[in-house]
């Protein structure tokens, strides 16, 4: 990913510094340099950019003025000699401060902070998981969700019917029911969620599932009916 950026100072040593450093790196493109805040704005009319380099100290107008100036802003690394300068700079919420003379690494440091604003975040979205985490017999037992054959209500407990065993979990079903994948499960009446994969037959208001015909509630046949043929 190439970063747009332009450099304002009205030390043309530092600008020279900055070209020369840019130059090392090969995702900034550097489009303009600036001795002033004016003509600045005027690129900056013309031209949209990711990053600026921006000196605060500058006559007529300063960095600080010019930032607050623009309708847009560009993501922002103060230059300068004046430290005192650092906490009018960050409360404007400026990536880096760096202040001169500032080596290449230094540089760098400030640049891959840039990087990461700029970057869309990869590989950071988790993977829901595909299993159910279950307290039972004084055990923690994972439980696939492809397993699960149905959740039933026992008072304050669930029993969760797997394809090879039963468990019984001290857990509300509404809170275990928010676990699972809506796209695999349903809930048919108050004391009865169900696997989609489980289903044998519905016949009336029963759903025959494994070895067990189950009610289903008036209100959740049409639901349940609906999402079957959805998957159909």
């Amino acid at each position: 990913m190439k970063i747009r950026c332009i450099a304002v100072d009205d030390e043309p040593l530092s600008l020279r510094i900055i070209q020369k450093y840019a130059a090392d790196l090969p995702h900034l493109d550097l489009l303009a340099t600036c001795d002033n805040a004016f003509a600045a704005l005027d690129f900056l009319r013309q031209t949209t950019v990711d990053l600026m380099f921006l000196d605060i100290n500058m006559p007529k107008l300063s960095g600080i003025s010019l930032l607050k100036a623009l309708d847009k802003q560009p993501l922002v690394i103060f230059t300068t000699a004046y430290p005192e300068y650092a906490v009018e700079g960050f409360e404007l919420e400026a990536v880096d401060y760096l202040l001169k003379p500032f080596s290449l690494e230094r540089f760098v440091k400030a640049v891959n902070r840039v990087t990461e604003k700029l970057e869309p975040k990869k590989g950071k979205q988790e993977t829901p998981p595909d299993f159910l985490l279950v307290k039972a017999d004084k055990k923690l037992y994972k439980v696939d969700f492809l397993d699960i054959i149905r959740l039933e209500a026992y008072g304050d407990y669930v029993k969760i019917f797997t394809k090879d065993k039963m468990l019984l979990t001290k857990e509300r079903l509404n809170i275990v029911e928010q676990q699972l994948p809506q796209a695999q499960f349903i809930r048919i009446h108050r004391s009865h969620v169900i696997a989609f994969a489980a289903i044998e037959f519905i016949e009336g208001n029963l759903v025959k599932i494994s070895d067990e015909k189950l009610p289903i509630s008036e209100n959740l046949k049409e639901l349940l009916l609906e999402k079957l043929n959805r998957q159909g």
